[in-house]
């Protein structure tokens, strides 16, 4: 019984080994190669800046500054709040912001992709579906480089209907714990998203920062992701319907870390909580795909987040 163990152990250190093994290559790709970027003279689209906001009233007037000063033409892009069951003045400060506000009461259907949902209804309600081109989904704690948009479009105007940023932190230095989540972010911008854009792969959305196309908004009926990791689920899907993912390296957006161990042990419970959820939602789907036809994006994600 004792050799049949062994046996079975080095059997899996070896499967696992060689299933991880093109993560290697990754990081030689990420040091050495050529970055794939957009196009120089991109033709200029109109776009949405979505945000799902709940009592965000400290955070969300900086976000709404840092997008209106954006280095692209205004008038090209509306920033549209949704106060999320908020009980203090998010709704007020976003709008004295310069932030087109609606407002959302529902305590059965909580949380962001509900949110979502409901803002891209409005918004087609109101503007149309064919108004934007496409989509910016943020935090409320998020502070953009001046030059986000303008590098996001480079991207999109390039093809791709998906292009997820460069997302940096805003506390590397508070303690340990908001320096180990940047470090986390600084190896999937660096040595995971980097390289599977250089290689036409498919790159992964991570939480915020993100733009996808009214095409696709229209094809989900807005917005149809309602699982923890909504923005993984997204990912995922995407890659189902054959659209990659793209990356903007140039497109910089800080986050703010959590800097508590209490808050760090919820959201790493929720992560994996989510990631199951994603799993028994699609993972025949993605293994499918992967046999059949021979989607290495597919394989990619089931490695990445087992």
């Amino acid at each position: 019984m004792l050799r049949f163990l062994e046996s079975m152990q080095w059997v899996l250190f070896i499967f696992f080994t060689a299933a991880y093994a093109y993560q290697i290559f990754y990081l030689l790709v990420g040091l050495w190669g050529k970055q794939r970027g957009g196009v120089e003279n991109a033709e200029l689209h109109r776009y949405a800046a979505i945000i799902s906001a709940r009592n965000e009233s400290a955070v969300i007037g900086r976000l709404i500054r840092t997008l209106k000063e954006q280095d692209y033409p205004s008038e090209l892009l509306d920033v549209i709040v949704v106060a999320d069951n908020c009980t203090d003045n998010t709704a007020e400060v976003a709008r004295s912001a310069g932030a087109i506000v609606y407002e959302r009461f529902n305590k059965v259907q909580v949380g962001k992709g509900y949110a979502l949902k409901f803002l891209l209804h409005e918004i087609f309600e109101q503007y149309g579906e064919n108004t934007f081109e496409g989509f910016f989904v943020f935090d409320a704690d998020n502070i953009l480089d001046e030059r986000f948009i303008e590098e996001m479009n480079k991207v999109f105007d390039s093809g791709y209907e998906v292009v997820t940023s460069y997302r940096n932190s805003k506390n590397f230095g508070d303690n340990w714990i908001s320096a180990g989540y940047s470090l986390f972010f600084l190896r999937e911008a660096t040595q995971l998203n980097r390289p599977r854009m250089m290689l036409g792969t498919s790159s992964c959305v991570s939480g915020t920062g993100f733009l996808f196309s009214s095409r696709i908004a229209r094809q989900n009926g807005g917005w149809k992701h309602f699982l923890l990791t909504e923005d993984f689920e997204f990912t995922v899907d995407c890659i189902l319907h054959n659209t990659p993912v793209g990356y903007c390296e140039s497109a910089v957006i800080y986050d703010e870390q959590p800097t508590k161990l209490g808050q760090s042990l919820m959201q790493r419970a929720r992560w994996i909580k989510g990631y199951l959820q994603v799993f028994s939602r699609y993972g025949f789907k993605m293994f499918r795909k992967m046999v059949v036809d021979g989607s290495f994006a597919c394989f990619d994600m089931i490695m990445n987040n087992i």
